[in-house]
């Protein structure tokens, strides 16, 4: 039904959440999984978390723990026997539900599986939903998996 899925992943619980039924989802299927990490400036920057100013050596460390998300995520599938390919993108500009809808449209993705905080209120307002922006714009089925 769907021969390649598209998952991103930061490492977030709610993303582990999302990889698990996208391997499950694979397995049934005999998909193959496209794992998709994006290295954000934007997010960085702006986020609540952030004291510190975004320099080369900082944005080489984000790399680096993207590259790990991706192995460590990359293994999972592996060891379950699902077909996977991986990518790491830097974003300087831009969303990362544009750029995820772009992955997924240039790859030929026939599904994007994800995990989503489920924020409400402020905080949904104040950091937005790329989640959100996913499902409203993407070309394929989007499948949403909720933290808990």
């Amino acid at each position: 039904m769907y021969d390649k899925i598209l998952v991103p992943v930061d490492g977030s619980s709610t993303s582990q959440l999302g990889l698990s039924e996208a391997i499950r989802l694979a397995r049934v299927m005999g998909s193959t999984l496209k794992l998709l990490h994006v290295v954000d400036e934007i997010s960085f920057m702006t986020s609540f978390e952030s004291s510190m100013a975004l320099t080369s050596e900082v944005f080489q460390l984000l790399k680096d723990a993207g590259e790990q998300v991706l192995q460590e995520a990359e293994a999972r599938v592996r060891a379950a026997g699902v077909p996977v390919e991986s990518e790491l993108f830097e974003s300087y500009a831009g969303r990362v539900s544009d750029l995820v809808i772009s992955k997924a449209t240039e790859w030929g993705a026939e599904l994007i599986v994800l995990g989503t905080h489920g924020r409400r209120g402020v905080g949904r307002v104040l950091l937005g939903s790329d989640a959100e922006q996913i499902l409203r714009q993407a070309p394929v089925p989007v499948l949403l998996v909720r933290g808990a």
